[in-house]
């Protein structure tokens, strides 16, 4: 009988209480301070409960934190590559001591587990992003929510376990390493090959997938990574579509839910041990995922000796035209010609309606990337206008309206900075806090116009680049984002102040106002720049109208 692999330090260890503990961990949890996780926080605690995390019995204390980031190991010595932490806020820390313990729920108030606090301390937040991605930058997604989005303390302590987070979508498809383990010795499978991806999977990658699986005398596991909240419902469908054509002998697919960190070669480990833990004897991955390249690879080659599970770098395989198949890059006969189409050339194709190769996708995997990135003519967008109070945002707003609603097509919704105020944020000021969370609001409408396929024009004044940066991240992963900075003078707006707004400003009755007591950023390359002081506002609507049609948006 073939064996599997051994965990992750030996054991696996899953972290579920008894049925008779866990009532017991209820009643208790009733005289307990309550920690609300957010959805990344439950993903983190399912992966500790399941035991894909082992040999981790809950979130790290500050011994192994530190040394994790100094070292890629536990206090212990053994090989870890990224901290497993707790986040909490002020109020909540000051209420936790060592021996105490804390209530983990869902944010609908489920009990998921009880954590034994052993430790409660701050962070150097800083120093913990210069040791996972060696800079501070905030632009990068990953270290701004380090840096901006994560709570002051970390709690560290024991996890017992009462119930895993309920995800509702491809449950089937949701394996914990326990149950994959069983799945294995259930087929008879004692080499396993986990495939890794984080993209839809093409004819390439499934040649790849299945001659590397055979190469290694493996059974093939499609291990997708998949975050919840990220938008990953089609590429779900695209890897079932995939596994349609795949040896349904030795194939199987299952997916990994796991928070995704950008943390390059410390990922990867990071992977690789969940994939140990759930049985798997080597991890596949291709040449460019996780930023890595083959030489990036050779260089970590020592630190992946500690492991037992096999990580197997591929270069991507090469169509080749006079054969009609795909070969690797080492195979290719001399004189090859070899046809190419990368990222850039999908999303064309995507973007402007075009057919899609069969060499290239297979017609089932193309038809649901048409349905979740139609053509620009069909996408929802948002237009973002952007300029001080006076330079005629909305006016322009409403002119672009009236145009679109006489073009037809796609219904428009208008998101005007004092309409929003007065039916979305009317419990809003005019602090700076509250003026982003306002902005917040009108980029979370505006993406789920955007993600239905209408079109959203918003007109705040957004001051900040920070703010807009956020609205347009938002917004991307749904369909268009036009930024359009009216860049109307801070004289002429003032001249032209019907509301008599910047004179109590000018007069210190109203604070924190945007081009006199608050700074306004002007934007540094948004799609259309628009001068309303030079321009009347049918030519600055026409202006709008002739981007969308020149990037396709309407044809």
């Amino acid at each position: 009988m073939n064996q599997l692999i051994q965990p992750h330090g030996g054991q696996l260890r899953i972290l579920f209480a008894g049925d008779a503990h866990a009532a017991e961990l209820k009643q208790e949890a009733l005289s307990l301070p309550s920690l609300d996780l957010d959805p990344r926080q439950q993903t983190e605690l399912a992966l500790l409960m399941s035991g894909a995390y082992s040999p981790l019995r809950g979130f790290m204390g500050q011994a192994d934190y530190r040394r994790v980031l100094e070292g890629m190991a536990l206090a212990d010595g053994t090989l870890w590559p990224l901290p497993v932490v707790l986040d909490v806020g002020e109020a909540l820390a000051a209420r936790l001591t060592p021996g105490t313990a804390l209530a983990l729920r869902d944010l609908e108030g489920v009990l998921l587990a009880v954590l034994r606090v052993d430790e409660v301390w701050q962070p150097d937040r800083a120093a913990e992003v210069r040791a996972l991605y060696g800079e501070t930058d905030a632009t990068y997604p990953d270290v701004d929510r380090l840096l901006t989005k994560t709570q002051a303390y970390y709690v560290g302590g024991r996890v017992e376990g009462i119930e895993a987070p309920s995800y509702h979508s491809f449950n089937t498809l949701r394996h914990g390493p326990a149950e994959l383990r069983q799945e294995f010795a259930k087929r008879g499978w004692g080499q396993v090959a986990a495939f890794h991806t984080a993209e839809p999977l093409h004819v390439a990658q499934h040649k790849l997938s299945v001659r590397v699986a055979r190469e290694l005398g493996a059974a093939l596991l499609l291990h997708p990574v998949v975050e919840e909240g990220d938008d990953y419902y089609y590429r779900v469908r695209c890897y079932r579509a995939l596994l349609a054509r795949s040896p349904a002998q030795t194939t199987m697919l299952s997916l990994l839910t796991i928070p995704a960190r950008g943390g390059g070669w410390r990922e990867l480990l990071l992977h690789a041990i969940v994939r140990q833990n759930c049985g798997c004897s080597a991890m596949v991955w291709q040449v460019g995922a996780y930023g890595l390249n083959a030489s990036a690879a050779a260089d970590q080659s020592e630190m992946a000796g500690k492991l037992v599970i096999r990580l197997v770098a591929c270069e991507p395989m090469l169509y080749v035209e006079e054969r009609a198949d795909y070969l690797p890059p080492g195979e290719l006969p001399a004189g090859a010609r070899v046809r190419e189409f990368g990222a850039e050339e999908l999303q064309r194709r995507l973007r402007e309606g075009l057919d899609i190769p069969e060499w290239f996708s297979f017609a089932e995997v193309a038809a649901e990337l048409r349905n979740r990135f139609p053509a620009r003519a069909k996408q929802g967008f948002t237009l973002f206008f952007t300029g001080l109070s006076g330079s005629g945002k909305s006016t322009v707003a409403k002119a672009v309206l009236a145009k679109l609603l006489e073009l037809g097509g796609r219904p428009v919704s208008v998101l005007d900075g004092d309409v929003v105020r007065k039916h979305l944020s009317s419990e809003l000021g005019f602090s700076k806090e509250h003026r982003n969370i306002n902005i917040r609001r009108i980029g979370y409408v505006a993406s789920e116009i955007t993600k239905n396929g209408g079109i959203a024009i918003c007109a705040p004044i957004a001051p900040y680049t920070a703010l807009r940066r956020e609205v347009r991240q938002m917004i991307n992963p749904y369909g268009g984002f036009i930024e359009i900075h009216i860049s109307t003078p801070l004289e002429v707006c003032e001249g032209r102040d019907r509301k008599g707004l910047y004179a109590k400003a000018r007069a210190g009755v109203l604070k924190e106002f945007t081009g006199i007591s608050d700074p306004y950023e002007v934007p540094e390359n948004p799609e259309l720049r628009l001068d309303t002081s030079r321009l009347s506002v049918d030519e600055a609507a026409q202006q709008v109208f002739l981007y969308l049609e020149q990037q396709g948006y309407i044809a």
